[in-house]
C-alpha cells in the first residue's frame, strides 16, 4: 500500500473513532440525563399523588378515584396504590403501545431508557394508609434522544467533512513534493536531471535537498565528463593551431559524405593554399605566421557559417579545405571566398599570396578522383597567380536529369501513392555476431519498373516539397508491417523535416498503437544535427513514443555531442557513432581514446552505443574494447 493511501487510511479510521466515540459520549450523556429527569419527574410526581390521597382520611374508594384522575391527565406508565401489607388496592397500567412515539423501534430496542418508579407514603396523620408507586412514559424520553442523535449525527457529519476537507488539503501539500520527488528519481532512470522546488515540511525539505544535492553532482560529473570528451576529441580530430579538422578527419568526413547511403547527392571541394608559407614564415616570423593561420581558419568558418553538412580541415601546412554538400542554402562561389582571403590579407597588411581550387562532387565517386579533380583545379590557380580561382569541371559526371519542382513533387507522390518504396536492409550486430537490428533506409522507385533510388538522390528535392513526413511515415508503417510478418527488429531513420510537421508524431503514435508487438521491435533514428537544432522535437518524440515500446537514439553522431545541450534530458535509448569518427580507430590511439571516452561517457547516462560506417575488420576488432554495443557497416557480416 502506497504512503498516501496509508495516510489516507489513518485519517480515516481517525475520523471514524472520533466520530464514533463523540457520538457514544453524547448518547450515554444524554441518556443519563433523560433517565435522571424521569426518576424526579417520578419522584415528584408519587409525593404529590401521595398528599392527595392522604386528604381522603383512608377511603379507599376516593383515593382509587383520585388515582384514576392522576393517570389520565397524565403521561404514565403505571401508578399503583398499594396498603401498608404490600397489597395492591388500585393498579392503573398503560397499554404497552399507548407511550410510544416517532422514535424507530430498532431504537428503542437498541437503547434502553430506565424509568425509576417514584415511591411515596400515603399516611392520616400518624396512621399509615399505604404507599403509591408512579412511573412515567419513557416514549418521549426517546423521542428527545431520536431527535438529538440525528442532530448531533448531521453536525458530526459536516464536522467530519470539514476535517476531511482539511486533511484532503494537508495530504496534497504533504503530496506534492513527494510526487516531485518520485518524479525526480523517475527522470533520473530516464537520464533527465532535474531539481525540484524544496517544500516547506522540514523532513520533505531535507528529502528534497539531498535528491537535488545527487542530481547536481550527477549533472556536473556528467558535464565535467563531457568536458573531457570534448578535450579527446579535439586531440583525435582536430589540428592543434587552428581548431580545424586535420587531414585524416577530414578525409573520413570527406569519405563519409561521398559513401553515406542517406547523405547528400552532391557538393563540392573547396582547397585553398597560402602561398609560399616558408618565406612568409621569415617575413612574418613565427608567432605572427601562427596568428595568420589562426585568422585564415576563422575566415572559413565565417564564409561557411549557417550553411549544413560542411567539413572544414588543414590539410598540412598552408593548405585548408572546405567541404559543402548540396542544400537548399546558397553555396559560396569559390570566387567570393577568394575576395574575402585578399581583404583579410589587406586588412592585416601582409603582403601574401593564396589560391583556390575548386571541384564538384557526387555522391559514390571515388576519393581520390575528387581529391585529384581538386589538386589539379589548385595546380591551374598557383599557375595563374594571386588570389586565382580555378574550378574543375565534371559536367560529364553530372548524369542527375533535370527537372522542376512541379515535377519532382509528381514523381514523388505518384510513387508513394503506388507504393513504389521499398526497404534494404544493413545488419547491426553485437559483439558476438548476433543481429541487433537490421538498419532500413528508404528507396524510392521514381518511374515505374525503374530503378530504386537512394535517399541522396530524391531527399533535396523531397524536403523542398514537404513531402519529407509522408515519406518518413511510410517507412515506418512498412517496417512495422515487415517486423509483424517476421519479428525482426528494424530501424528507420527520420528527417529533422518531418519533426516538425505537428501531425507526425501524432500519426506515428496511431499506428504504433495499432500494432502494439511490432512497435516493442521498432528502432527509429533522428541525426545528431537534429538534436543540436531541434532539441525540444526529440524530447517530445521520446515522450510520446518510448512508453509504446519504440527506441529511440541519434545517428551520425559524434562530433557535436558534447554541445548538445541537456542531452541527459532527451530521453534517448541509444547513440550511432558517425562512421568519420570510428573509422582507423585500429591505428589512431588518439581516435580511439575519443571513442573510448564519448562511448564511457554515454553508457554512464543509460545509453547503448553504436559504431557506424565500418568499413575495416581492424576497425571492428578495436572497437570492442571501447565499449560499444554493436557495429554496422561494409566489414559487417551476421553470424
Amino acid at each position: 500500500m502506497s504512503l498516501i493511501r496509508q495516510i489516507w487510511l489513518l485519517l480515516a479510521v481517525t475520523l471514524l473513532m472520533a466520530f464514533l466515540g463523540s457520538f457514544g459520549v453524547w448518547m450515554a450523556s444524554a441518556r443519563g440525563y433523560l433517565e435522571t429527569q424521569l426518576r424526579l419527574k417520578n419522584a415528584d410526581n408519587a409525593q404529590s399523588l401521595a398528599l392527595s390521597l392522604s386528604q381522603q382520611r383512608g377511603d379507599m374508594s376516593l383515593m382509587d378515584l383520585a388515582v384514576s384522575a392522576q393517570f389520565d391527565t397524565g403521561f404514565y406508565k403505571q401508578i399503583v396504590l398499594k396498603d401498608p401489607a404490600g397489597h395492591v388496592i388500585s393498579n392503573h397500567e398503560a397499554d404497552a403501545r399507548a407511550g410510544l412515539g416517532h422514535a424507530p423501534a430498532w431504537f428503542v430496542g437498541f437503547v434502553s431508557i430506565d424509568s425509576t418508579p417514584g415511591v411515596a407514603q400515603v399516611t392520616d396523620g400518624w396512621r399509615a394508609l399505604g404507599s403509591v408507586e408512579v412511573i412515567s412514559h419513557s416514549g418521549f424520553a426517546y423521542d428527545q434522544l431520536w431527535d438529538g442523535s440525528l442532530k448531533t449525527a448531521m453536525w458530526l457529519a459536516v464536522l467530519g467533512g470539514l476535517a476531511g476537507l482539511l486533511a484532503s488539503l494537508g495530504v496534497r501539500g504533504i503530496r506534492r513534493p513527494l510526487d516531485a520527488t518520485v518524479g525526480q528519481a523517475q527522470a533520473l532512470m530516464e537520464r533527465r536531471f532535474i531539481t525540484v522546488e524544496e517544500p516547506r515540511v522540514p523532513e520533505l525539505a531535507r528529502l528534497s535537498q539531498a535528491m537535488n544535492m545527487v542530481v547536481s553532482r550527477l549533472k556536473f560529473l556528467f558535464e565535467e565528463q563531457a568536458t573531457q570528451v570534448e578535450q579527446l576529441r579535439q586531440q583525435a580530430h582536430c589540428d592543434t593551431l587552428t581548431g580545424l579538422s586535420h587531414r585524416k578527419h577530414f578525409m573520413g568526413q570527406l569519405q563519409a559524405s561521398l559513401s553515406s547511403e542517406d547523405g547528400p547527392a552532391s557538393g563540392v571541394l573547396y582547397l585553398v593554399r597560402l602561398m609560399d608559407l616558408a618565406g612568409v614564415n621569415r617575413n612574418l616570423g613565427h608567432r605572427q605566421t601562427d596568428a595568420l593561420l589562426q585568422r585564415l581558419a576563422q575566415l572559413l568558418l565565417e564564409v561557411t557559417h549557417g550553411i549544413p553538412g560542411v567539413a572544414l580541415g588543414r590539410l598540412n601546412g598552408g593548405d585548408f579545405a572546405v567541404s559543402l554538400s548540396e542544400s537548399d542554402t546558397p553555396l559560396p562561389q569559390p570566387e567570393y571566398l577568394a575576395d574575402a582571403l585578399k581583404r583579410m590579407f589587406s586588412e592585416q597588411a601582409i603582403n601574401g599570396q593564396a589560391v583556390v581550387g575548386a571541384t564538384p562532387w557526387l555522391r559514390g565517386m571515388p576519393m581520390a578522383q575528387v581529391l585529384a579533380s581538386a589538386d589539379s583545379a589548385l595546380a591551374r590557380a598557383e599557375s595563374r597567380g594571386n588570389f586565382s580561382v580555378e574550378t574543375a569541371d565534371l559536367s560529364a559526371a553530372r548524369a542527375v536529369p533535370t527537372m522542376g519542382e512541379d515535377e519532382w513533387r509528381r514523381r514523388l507522390n505518384s510513387a508513394l501513392a503506388g507504393r513504389r518504396v521499398q526497404l534494404v536492409r544493413f545488419p547491426v550486430v553485437d559483439r558476438d555476431g548476433r543481429l541487433v537490428h537490421h538498419e532500413c533506409p528508404m528507396r524510392l522507385q521514381l518511374d515505374p519498373g525503374g530503378t530504386y533510388e537512394a535517399a541522396a538522390v530524391w531527399l533535396p528535392m523531397a524536403l523542398r516539397c514537404g513531402l519529407m513526413s509522408q515519406i518518413d511515415e511510410q517507412a515506418v508503417l512498412m517496417a512495422l508491417e515487415q517486423i509483424a510478418q517476421d519479428g525482426i527488429p528494424r530501424g528507420v531513420n527520420l528527417s529533422p523535416a518531418s519533426l516538425s510537421d505537428s501531425g507526425f508524431v501524432p500519426r506515428l503514435r496511431a499506428h504504433l498503437l495499432a500494432a502494439p508487438q511490432a512497435a516493442n521491435a521498432l528502432w527509429l533514428e533522428v541525426a545528431e544535427s537534429a538534436a543540436l537544432d531541434r532539441f525540444e522535437l526529440v524530447r517530445e518524440l521520446c515522450k510520446q513514443l518510448r512508453p509504446l515500446g519504440v527506441r529511440i537514439g541519434l545517428e551520425h553522431a559524434g562530433e557535436r555531442l558534447t554541445r548538445i545541450e541537456f542531452l541527459f534530458e532527451a530521453g534517448l535509448d541509444y547513440v550511432k557513432l558517425d562512421a568519420s569518427v570510428v573509422q582507423g580507430v585500429a591505428h589512431d590511439l588518439a581516435r580511439k581514446a575519443f571513442v573510448s571516452g564519448t562511448v564511457s561517457m554515454l553508457r554512464s547516462l543509460g545509453l547503448n552505443v553504436y559504431a557506424e560506417g565500418v568499413g575495416d575488420a581492424e576497425d571492428i576488432g578495436a572497437l570492442w574494447p571501447c565499449g560499444v554495443d554493436g557495429v554496422t557497416g561494409p566489414a559487417v557480416k551476421l553470424a
